[in-house]
């Protein structure tokens, strides 16, 4: 029993093993093998695929199947860091993005869409963006807990940034720059998903989950 002890890990080293897979867990989805190996997720895989050809997508499904966090999270991460999958089909981009994320309210956007790509706060890096991805977050005035951007390693060595947005903030709050990729977290009124379109004309992605929809820029790099 002696022997056999000396052969376990120390705790220290579990400890460590457990604290990476908390912050990489974009590593655990979608594996080649096991229960909850790719291809099993078919609709999954084929809204990723048509990325590559179509500039909006619209994921529709049943609650509790994998939309937020499963698809509009986990694009958005690959974008952000630019570190795809080898059997990723969908669309890539091969420099550093600026992209929104948004939803109904700053309550929602906060514990669904943040806490899917960065985890609980204060300490962020327990969601799908790697820890050692993220470089700096800013927080949003008026919501407790809540982040405004937060800037993101990507893997040219330049710098991807992701903005939390809400619909009820107005359309005017969707005003102003180019954006590469839109992710709309349920539906958006025609007002404010006409403006995400505009900002995503050069280059092309908008996305929708749950009502999922992205869109993403796909021409003018």
């Amino acid at each position: 029993m002696e022997n056999e002890n000396h052969n376990l890990p120390s705790r220290t080293a579990i400890e460590a093993e457990l604290r990476w897979r908390s912050e990489h867990k974009l590593e655990s989805f979608y594996p080649d093998t096991g229960p909850l190996r790719r291809e099993l997720y078919v609709k999954h895989m084929q809204c990723f695929e048509a990325g590559a050809k179509y500039a909006e997508r619209c994921f529709m499904a049943a609650n509790r199947v994998g939309k937020s966090e499963g698809v509009g999270a986990y694009e958005m991460t690959l974008h952000l860091t630019g570190k795809y999958p080898d059997w990723w089909k969908g669309r890539r981009f091969n420099r550093p993005v600026s992209t929104w994320a948004a939803g109904k309210d700053a309550k929602t956007v906060r514990d669904i869409l943040q806490f899917a790509l960065l985890g609980p706060g204060p300490q962020y890096g327990t969601g799908l963006l790697p820890a050692d991805a993220i470089l700096s977050t800013t927080p949003k005035a008026g919501t407790p807990e809540a982040v405004e951007r937060a800037y993101v390693q990507h893997a040219t060595g330049g710098r991807s940034d992701v903005t939390f947005k809400s619909y009820d903030s107005g359309v005017e709050s969707f005003y102003g720059t180019r954006k590469d990729v839109v992710w709309l977290d349920e539906e958006a009124e025609q007002k404010i998903y006409s403006e995400c379109l505009l900002r995503t004309l050069a280059t092309c992605q908008v996305s929708r989950t749950g009502f999922c929809l992205l869109r993403s820029h796909r021409f003018g790099e």
